[in-house]
């Protein structure tokens, strides 16, 4: 007969010990071992019994013909739910972290991947932030020679994005001075679905002689904007890591796995789901084993978080790892990542 599946509080510690233990050997796990857990101060004969259980219900599997146990996906997953639920309200101090405001955000983005492999010992990802309803706070022309206008426009989180646009007419200085003030007064401030034809009306209105000008400025914002979004950028680091888990290194896994870090299509598509499936939150997930649609973690378990700058700057940060990585180090470290980013990027409008 089937067994329920809700688990009792003996149930539950010992799958803790044995997952605890498991994390911490890599080793199948026996009823020995378990049995000297002092807060249970059962028999290992009652252990197995429970272990038992436990295995028909899914939670643990027993690997080739070992006499140990190993946590199953199911066990896992129920494992990372409760350190979840537990963890949810608690933000540890995160040690040597620090996270500095400087004007580039790529700059920044590429130091936190480092600090997150170099403090979890696994490997991490950062995407850039996608510029999707981001305000504009800046645009900038400039002659850099007879017919060619440099166009440089800042967006929220200063990303900086250039184009060149040819110019039928030269530019006088003080027409050039006049339209960079027109473009800004006009445009700063607003996104790019609020730039809409009444906007572009006035605009070209206001330039008069120029209005061909502001057209072509406009295209090339516009075209800035979409690039940023569609050209997803993808920060990673500590690759090499994945060389200590010995479960991830056998029959090649390991140097696929590293492919994908390091050519990146698949993160790309796996954080663009991620982005469609969660639009808005910024609540962590974790995916074990077969829960990524991405081949070569089928073996790993992927911790992510999407963090968000404000006026619609948001971007997804990820650890990948074995399936018995240290989760709760994980979950705290992005948590107080999270508010780290808060402090540092958060635009202040006071």
């Amino acid at each position: 007969m089937a067994l329920n599946d809700q688990l009792d509080d003996r149930k539950v510690t010992i799958l803790k010990a044995i997952i605890k233990t498991y994390l911490e050997t890599g080793e199948p796990v026996g009823s020995r071992t378990i049995s000297k857990y002092s807060e249970l101060k059962l028999s290992s004969a009652t252990i197995r019994n429970e272990m038992s259980d436990l295995e028909e219900m899914g939670y643990i599997i027993q690997p080739h013909t070992s006499a140990g146990r190993i946590p199953s996906d199911k066990g896992y997953r129920f494992y990372v739910d409760q350190i979840m639920q537990e963890k949810d309200n608690e933000v540890t101090e995160f040690k040597d972290m620090m996270v500095q405001k400087v004007d580039r955000l790529e700059l920044v983005l590429k130091k936190m991947a480092q600090v997150l492999a170099s403090n979890t010992n696994y490997a991490a990802m950062i995407s850039g932030p996608s510029y999707h309803k981001t305000k504009l706070k800046f645009i900038q022309l400039s002659k850099l020679e007879t017919g060619k206008l440099l166009v440089v426009v800042v967006v929220e989180g200063n990303i900086v994005k250039n184009a060149m646009i040819d110019l039928a007419d030269d530019l006088a200085d003080e027409e050039l001075l006049n339209l960079n003030i027109l473009l800004n007064s006009s445009l700063n401030g607003l996104t790019i679905e609020e730039i809409n034809l009444d906007v572009i009306s006035r605009l070209k209105g206001d330039a008069g002689i120029h209005s061909q000008v502001v057209d072509l400025v406009l295209n090339e914002v516009a075209e800035a904007i979409r690039a940023g979004e569609e050209d997803l950028q993808i920060y990673t680091s500590g690759a090499t890591n994945i060389f200590k888990y010995p479960e991830l290194t056998e029959d090649g896994k390991a140097s696929e796995l590293i492919g994908t870090l390091e050519h990146k299509e698949a993160l790309k598509e796996f954080v663009s789901e991620i982005n469609d499936s969660q639009e808005g939150e910024s609540g962590i997930q974790v995916y074990i084993g077969d829960e990524t649609q991405v081949q070569s973690m089928k073996d790993c378990s992927v911790v992510t978080a999407n963090y968000d700058l404000g006026d619609g700057l948001r971007g997804t940060v990820g650890i990948i790892g074995p399936k018995r990585m240290d989760y709760e180090k994980v979950l705290t470290t992005l948590r107080t990542l999270m508010n780290q980013l808060d402090v540092a990027f958060k635009k202040d409008e006071r």
